[in-house]
């Protein structure tokens, strides 16, 4: 009896450190600092980074509902009415997001980005993929808001977990315009049993109920918390989902459920042969004629 006790409990400690490791790696993510991600960048976008270095800019530095301290970078256009906030996506910062930059700019959008909690310069101890990152999402349109008014066009622009963290404040907050959700999950727990799968050879019990206890513990939200999915008919807003079809980090399945149970206006663009968070890459002309062709439909030409 002695022997067996201690088996179960030297199994239950692997069971416990392995569930702590695995909350780690999604809710402590290894993030990159400025010029890690500039470095990466310059590969394949250094002429919009130098052209982008050229213009304008406001520093802000805004209060997180949740206590700590957000950076961003506003690029006023001209007398602009309309703004667009662009989500990077987990481990980058918001220097990453430039290479969605004059896909906005030129069309006479005001440009924001900004890191996310717990990523870049911002604040926050831990990742949430959504859970509080769309309420820090909600501060910065009420930065624009404020700014240019309440009664201005503001859009939003997410990939990956940005574009999870922009489809979970659309549930909440209706102000926004429209949603661009480039490669996004549906539900964290279904992707997070497909990594485990596919990284580690895991079946999803007992590890992803362990190790999202444990999670809880630590931020107060569970995994099944995060789900775009499961508030995607509250959204009132037009979306425009795009994936890559050759995704193999985040189902293209995923942006396809969620077009397909979204109400109301929305499109989808799935772009053949492009990996995760590649599709403006794979096909840029495509990804700006999908653009193009949703900006016109959901903003009034008038404006």
């Amino acid at each position: 009896m002695f022997y067996l006790l201690g088996g179960i409990s030297v199994i239950s400690l692997v069971f416990l450190i392995g569930a702590y490791h695995f909350s780690n790696l999604v809710i402590q993510p290894k993030t990159l600092n400025d010029q890690q991600v500039l470095e990466m960048m310059q590969e394949k976008h250094a002429a919009k980074l130098a052209a982008v270095e050229n213009l304008s800019k406001v520093e802000v530095w805004l209060e997180s509902p949740f206590g700590y301290k957000m950076r961003g970078w506003f690029y006023p256009n001209g007398s602009s009415q309309k703004t667009i906030i662009l989500c990077h996506g987990i481990t980058m910062n918001l220097l990453h997001s430039i290479k969605y930059f004059y896909l906005f700019y030129e069309r006479g959008f005001n440009v924001l980005l900004y890191d996310h909690r717990n990523h870049g310069r911002s604040g926050g101890h831990f990742t949430t993929l959504g859970y509080y990152e769309k309420q820090d999402l909600a501060a910065w349109v009420d930065w624009v808001s404020h700014r240019l008014g309440s009664h201005s066009i503001i859009g939003i622009h997410g990939e990956s977990m940005g574009a999870a963290t922009a489809l979970q404040h659309g549930a909440i907050d209706h102000r926004v315009r429209f949603y661009i959700a480039d490669c996004s999950f549906s539900d964290l727990n279904a992707l997070l049993a497909f990594r485990l799968k596919a990284d580690y050879r895991l079946p999803p019990f007992p590890w992803l109920p362990i190790s999202s206890l444990i999670t809880y513990c630590r931020t107060k939200a569970h995994f099944q918390d995060v789900s775009p999915a499961a508030t995607i008919k509250a959204i009132s807003a037009p979306v425009l989902f795009i994936h890559g079809s050759a995704d193999t980090y985040i189902p293209p399945e995923m942006s396809i459920e969620m077009y397909r149970e979204k109400i109301g206006s929305k499109d989808l663009l799935l772009v053949e042969g492009a990996k995760h968070a590649k599709s403006i890459e794979t096909a840029p002309k495509t990804y700006e004629e999908a653009v193009d062709t949703f900006l016109k439909t959901v903003i009034s030409e008038q404006i």
